[in-house]
């Protein structure tokens, strides 16, 4: 049995008085992965900008 189907079959049996904070912890969770995304999206921009340079291709060009 896979995890989704654990989880279904978990909520399945959860009172329905849970189930308000079993949404917001998934909504939670939802803008936790949402805001990691852009702070590494963001870095890799920034990155990009100071390494992807000729100037620092051939100082690493040698190693």
């Amino acid at each position: 049995m896979s995890t989704r189907e654990v989880i279904v079959r978990e909520l399945e049996r959860l009172p329905e008085q849970d189930l308000d904070k079993l949404l917001s912890f998934l909504r939670l969770l939802k803008e936790a992965h949402a805001e990691n995304a852009a702070s590494t999206l963001a870095a890799e921009s920034a990155l990009a900008t100071d390494w992807l340079t000729s100037a620092k291709d051939s100082a690493w060009a040698s190693l």
